[in-house]
């Protein structure tokens, strides 16, 4: 009877160890420093990448799905990529800066996801995948944000002054299935700018006799770093996120900035040469 007990706890301990071992992920670390290109090979194309920190940057072809991305980093703390493949598989990795690197390329088998982005769950757990969905775009609209943010890459000058109140459009983006809008303002004046409104619509020229204008508003998906208020002597830069479209000859973008309780209002008008033919 001893022995049973014995053995029988030996089992427990046995099965609890590979349950623990089987839930628990060790995650990889990749080295990447400043100076070279370390390669990274996944088993699908990359639908997604995204790392924790801007001192880390995962670049990969976001309009035509590829198997590599590419990885640099900057000196700093430690922090983590996360990559998600057409398939849905999900990869994620613990990324250090390193100013020797013994490894460039990385040749990642589908035996290292760490799951699926689409599991077949019950209804109840499907509706907080879709949660998780929902905030893994959001956090990814973010991260690319910032990053856009933080480039100095223009389209063009495209500029709008009214007094002392100057619109700026500094880059349109396309990425994935959105045009992001990099926008800046300056308040040149000696008076704080309370912000009403930014929308932005697509006029249409009407042909005929009566020729006419009609506007239709473009519904932002996701907004970064918009403020209320612009101070005396403050220069804001923001970026609105739409889905993707593009304007005929007779068509255009309009911008409409509106102050709240004042007349500083400008109205800025796109071509479709810049909405077709985004960086």
């Amino acid at each position: 009877m001893k022995n049973y007990i014995i053995i029988s706890a030996l089992i427990i301990c046995s099965t609890f160890a590979k349950v623990k071992a089987q839930t628990t992920h060790l995650l990889d670390t990749i080295y990447a420093n400043d100076t070279k290109n370390v390669a990274l090979f996944f088993p699908e194309p990359i639908r997604q990448g995204i790392t924790g920190s801007d001192n880390f940057i995962f670049t990969y072809n976001r309009e035509k799905e590829q198997y590599f991305g590419l990885l640099q980093a900057k000196p700093g703390k430690e922090s983590n990529l996360l990559v998600v493949n057409r398939n849905g598989s999900i990869f994620s990795y613990i990324v250090r800066y390193k100013k020797q690197l013994s490894k460039l390329n990385y040749f990642i088998p589908l035996s290292n996801s760490i799951g699926n982005e689409k599991p077949i769950v019950t209804d109840s757990v499907l509706v907080e995948s879709s949660e998780e969905l929902v905030d893994n775009r959001t956090y990814y609209y973010q991260k690319f944000c910032s990053y856009l943010l933080n480039r100095k890459q223009r389209i063009g000058r495209i500029k709008k002054r009214n007094e002392s109140i100057v619109l700026s459009v500094e880059n349109i983006v396309f990425d994935k299935e959105e045009l992001y809008f990099v926008i800046q303002i300056e308040n040149n004046s000696a008076l704080d700018y309370d912000l009403n409104f930014l929308n932005l619509s697509i006029e249409t020229r009407q042909k005929g006799k009566r020729k006419s204008l009609q506007r239709l508003y473009q519904e932002p998906i996701y907004i970064n770093n918009l403020p209320s208020k612009i101070t005396e002597s403050e220069t804001v830069r923001f970026v609105y996120v739409l889905p993707k479209f593009s304007l005929s000859n007779d068509r255009r973008a309009v911008l409409e900035l509106n102050e709240k309780d004042g007349e500083r209002n400008i109205e800025m008008k796109l071509s479709h040469r810049y909405i077709n033919n985004p960086n």
